[in-house]
């Protein structure tokens, strides 16, 4: 791979890490020499970046007024929620009997921990945490098809969770639900396994739906965590 290549994926994944995790909010403008001067990023780069960021959905390009992160809004919690609520529960009923009760125990723990750190680190961790608990699932379904999906809606679903959650100062509190998937996927109980998945997306939906609202009213007074980039919400 050619080193400006390489470069340019290296920038795009650190700057995709700061955008899913709200480090840089939701619509905040920018322009290529603002990220290159606080990222210490190359010209080409850069470029690179931000091109794929932008047919990835999470900045929009202004014409001679640089980038925008894509903002995010109650219809994006519904329609991710509404995929999760479908496939999910489809990927439980197909990975029952067929998982790794250690591994799952031992991401169900992790979504648990709490480090003696502030409160963005704690939900890092979680949102790592949680993803590879669920991701765990879909790829002992079998289906790649299935696994591709929602993993795109996981990364999507990120956003979400550290703007409603990590903004609002909270962890998300996922009660006992993952230990009981684990318990009716062990034995394989598919019945079961997609009726606790199905109740478990539902009712993260409801809680992220209200702290995404909570945090998109207090938009006004929302900052990016490094002052060099102007924040401009709507």
């Amino acid at each position: 791979m050619p080193a400006s290549t390489l470069k340019g994926n290296q920038a795009y994944d650190r700057l995709r890490r700061e955008i899913v995790s709200c480090r840089i909010v939701p619509g905040t403008r920018f322009t290529e020499a603002e990220i290159m001067d606080r990222f210490e990023f190359g010209k080409a780069s850069c470029r690179i970046a931000l091109q794929r960021l932008a047919q990835d959905g999470f900045v929009v390009s202004m014409p001679r007024h640089g980038y925008r992160v894509a903002p995010v809004t109650v219809r994006d919690v519904d329609e991710i929620f509404a995929l999760r609520v479908v496939l999910e529960p489809y990927a439980a009923r197909l990975a029952a009997g067929r998982v790794n009760r250690a591994q799952l125990e031992r991401l169900e723990r992790a979504c648990r921990a709490k480090m003696p750190s502030e409160i963005g680190n704690q939900i890092d961790f979680f949102l790592e945490a949680n993803r590879s608990f669920h991701m765990s699932i879909a790829m002992a379904s079998g289906n790649q098809r299935l696994c591709r999906t929602l993993s795109g809606l996981l990364d999507e679903m990120t956003r979400l969770v550290a703007l409603g959650f990590g903004v609002q100062g909270v962890r998300p509190n996922i009660d006992n639900d993952h230990s009981l998937m684990i318990e009716h996927l062990v034995v394989g109980d598919a019945d079961q396994a997609e009726r606790v998945a199905r109740r478990h997306v539902e009712t993260f939906r409801a809680m992220t739906m209200e702290k995404v609202v909570q945090s998109l009213r207090d938009s006004a007074e929302l900052l990016p965590l490094d002052g060099c980039l102007a924040g401009d919400l709507q």
